[in-house]
């Protein structure tokens, strides 16, 4: 096993086997939750074999890995004895037991961000390769039939839109899953809750009623907020029947039980509302963008390395997909600008480096990672400890934002990792390349005003280059 070494490591840096309650991986990240935060030697997860860096974030030992999170993350868990998907069972009484805490020390505001980043984390990063094929898959439909001579009514064009249409009209489905996995239920029942809301029987149907009660039409396909608003309704019934139902009917009662409960409320109340907050969400976003996009979009490009290190950045996945849906596009493109800012910062540290080859040669590679659209490594490998030159990675930021602001740049893939590399997230549905053409002026200016701004400072502070 390629990452046996680091995994033995990080155990022990984490508190050893028995302090940790679950695993599970974001795109470059192990996250590792455990009992008791004060037993983690962070010093010692950054010094491990193959490690990039580590963080302690919202409860969790957070241990930067790169594009091979995957293969670590499977063979930490071979390492320690744990089962995929996670395998110890969560402390749920440590939780409440570190928010008690929280709310004394007054970061209750800060825990409860970091939390929400982390469960954002592990419920969208397992969906975003579904997301991120369906997209491009698309993309390149439309140039074949817009460029390609490729007809809409031949096989492959309609082999490629139900790609497509499989990444995203499921994706009830796929959250169900993934939601009801992360709150320790049984999957397959979040599953079967968003597979019977984009039934052709439940979705969209008119008149449909239960009980003489009437149930709203509403079309469920490739909605967010319906399906995790049944979850949690369905995590409380859950634990109350996991109470009172006696073991020798629990195999079957449970679940049985649990729908009857959970579907009609989701269809009668839960669903009708979250497909109202799917439909304020996307009218926000169009009226920021219509209104004050130049201001919006520069700013958070050069937060965004921050929301990043919370793991905000993974909330903006129901933004992208809830607009979508509505839309047609999504206004999240701040997270291209950041990372490609990031990329040609540390760019800028490689190429004045001095002396240590081996090290010069490390930064170069962690700056190109972060141009095709992956930070941390270069983020927490280089830039974090020279903090100064972040304010060239704003400066990029906020110049390449206001550019992508006053003429609306807009992305047209969901959970696409933003960087040079996933370019066809900017080819309109239409096939026509004004937004793409856009979209490579504000990366230039992304990656050369954050270069430039990246020398001028390490000029100014000569010892970053060493």
């Amino acid at each position: 096993m390629k990452y046996q070494a680091m995994s033995e490591a990080v155990i022990a840096a984490a508190g050893g086997r028995g302090n940790i309650t679950s695993v599970t991986h974001c795109a470059t990240r192990l996250r590792i939750d455990v009992r008791d935060t004060s037993a983690i030697d962070v010093g010692a997860a950054k010094a491990a074999d193959q490690a990039l860096g580590a963080v302690v974030s919202g409860g969790q030992l957070q241990v930067i890995i790169g594009p091979n999170v995957t293969e670590a993350y499977n063979d930490f868990l071979e390492t320690a004895g744990f089962e995929i998907g996670g395998g110890a069972v969560a402390d749920d009484e440590q939780t409440a037991k570190d928010i008690a805490a929280g709310i004394k020390q007054g970061n209750v505001a800060m825990g409860l961000i970091e939390r929400f980043g982390n469960i954002s984390a592990q419920v969208f990063m397992p969906i975003v390769p579904a997301l991120i094929v369906g997209g491009l898959i698309l993309s390149i439909k439309n140039l074949l039939v817009n460029y390609g001579g490729m007809s809409t009514d031949s096989g492959t064009a309609q082999v490629l839109l139900a790609i497509f249409s499989a990444s995203f009209s499921f994706l009830p489905v796929y959250l169900g899953y993934q939601l009801a996995a992360v709150m320790k239920m049984q999957p397959i029942m979040g599953a079967m809750l968003g597979a019977l809301m984009i039934s052709s029987s439940i979705s969209g149907v008119e008149g449909l009623d239960f009980f003489g009660i009437p149930i709203p039409a509403n079309d469920y396909s490739s909605t967010v907020v319906p399906i995790v608003l049944g979850v949690v309704f369905m995590y409380f019934v859950d634990r109350v029947l996991q109470k009172i139902i006696p073991d020798v009917t629990k195999l079957f009662l449970k679940p049985l039980l649990t729908m009857i409960i959970v579907v009609p409320v989701e269809l009668i109340v839960l669903g009708p509302i979250g497909s109202m907050m799917g439909y304020a969400l996307s009218d926000a976003v169009t009226w920021l963008m219509n209104n004050v996009a130049f201001i919006a979009t520069p700013i958070l490009a050069a937060l965004n390395p921050y929301f990043v290190m919370l793991g905000l950045d993974k909330a903006y996945i129901a933004i992208e997909v809830t607009s979508l849906a509505q839309l047609g596009w999504a206004p999240i493109i701040f997270g291209f600008i950041s990372n490609l800012c990031i990329g040609g910062t540390s760019l800028a540290l490689a190429t004045a480096m001095k002396g240590d080859k081996a090290k010069r040669g490390m930064v170069t590679t962690v700056a190109i990672t972060a141009l095709c659209g992956v930070t941390e490594p270069a983020f927490y490998g280089s830039l974090i400890e020279r903090p100064r030159l972040l304010i060239g990675t704003a400066i990029g930021a906020l110049c390449a934002g206001l550019v992508a602001g006053v003429f609306v740049l807009k992305e047209y893939v969901a959970g696409a990792c933003p960087g040079l590399l996933s370019a066809l997230i900017f080819i309109a549905p239409d096939g026509s390349m004004g937004n793409f053409v856009l979209a490579c002026v504000v990366a230039a200016i992304s990656i050369a005003v954050s270069f430039i701004a990246a020398r001028v400072i390490i000029a100014k502070y000569p010892e970053y280059a060493m």
